[in-house]
């Protein structure tokens, strides 16, 4: 499936940061729906946490956010998904070598099913090989089928199986 036309996925810019604060919340949200316990609270304002921590991810070398941006006709342009990825360093303690990581993959309710989710997914593994990254790791969590027959489909496999344990009262 193809991403339409009127929808571009381009490096993120400072304009986009509020978008991707957004989107950044709705995935606490989703997260913390799947299971509080295990995930952060959003809080009061997870928009402003996460547009601070996407914004100075943009700044490094090592990380790549994407954005998917909707142009419709007679409309302003508006970002309806992203991508953060990132060069992660060998890890004794995960017994890994350096490797490529997509920490988040979130594309709006109104442009799921376009396309938009693997095209982002194909970018940001496109830039990760382009720096020489043998590999390419992503956690997706275990209630979060849709996400996990997307990397299916892109090739990815899984690997390892986070488990959790509560040592606070529920």
């Amino acid at each position: 499936m193809s991403v339409p036309e009127h929808i571009a996925i381009r490096r993120a810019e400072p304009r986009d940061i509020p978008a991707l604060g957004r989107l950044g919340a709705a995935l606490m949200r989703a997260h913390h729906a799947f299971d509080e316990r295990r995930f952060m609270s959003p809080g009061a304002d997870p928009e402003a946490g996460y547009a601070w921590f996407l914004g100075t991810q943009m700044e490094s070398r090592s990380t790549l956010v994407l954005v998917a941006e909707q142009t419709l006709p007679g409309h302003s342009a508006a970002v309806v998904g992203y991508v953060y990825a990132a060069i992660e360093p060998q890890s004794w303690k995960e017994l890994r070598d350096q490797a490529g990581f997509i920490h988040d993959l979130l594309v709006a309710d109104d442009a799921r099913g376009s396309g938009v989710g693997p095209r982002l997914i194909d970018e940001a593994v496109a830039w990760l090989r382009e720096q020489g990254m043998p590999r390419v790791l992503l956690w997706a969590a275990t209630a979060n089928t849709t996400a996990r027959r997307i990397f299916e489909a892109r090739g990815f496999r899984s690997t390892m199986i986070e488990m959790t344990l509560e040592l606070s009262g529920n």
